[in-house]
């Protein structure tokens, strides 16, 4: 594989979990991207970005991202799980694990490859 074709994997798997922990590291390794670049630099950013603490603002960012791939052919009630859990976050009453595990449940059950191969789908506790 080419090296723009090792980037671009690369960044396909860890987008979600960058914007996850920040939206503007997001924005300046997309920005990056537009580019010419090496694998070693994108690696450094991403790397960086996941230094940076994720706050509920990032984490429901990118809870609300990675739900638009769901959101058209869920159930009702998948759709009210989501908004509970959601607010269940912001009150502090769960962890963004569980976020990330309805989110993954999804992903397998609608068999969403893209989601799939996210490694933020695949963060335990």
């Amino acid at each position: 594989m080419k090296e723009r074709g090792k980037i671009e994997k690369l960044w396909r798997e860890e987008k979600y979990r960058v914007l996850f922990h920040d939206q503007n590291a997001y924005h300046s390794i997309r920005t990056l991207l537009k580019s010419p670049t090496t694998l070693g630099e994108v690696k450094e950013h991403i790397t960086h970005a996941l230094t940076i603490t994720p706050t509920k603002g990032s984490v429901i960012n990118a809870f609300e991202h990675m739900w638009g791939y769901f959101k058209k052919q869920c159930t009702q009630y998948e759709k009210q799980h989501s908004r509970e859990l959601k607010a269940l976050y912001i009150e502090n009453q769960i962890d963004y694990f569980e976020l990330l595990s309805f989110l993954k449940n999804l992903a397998d059950k609608y068999a969403v490859e893209y989601l799939q191969q996210s490694t933020i789908l695949n963060i335990t506790k």
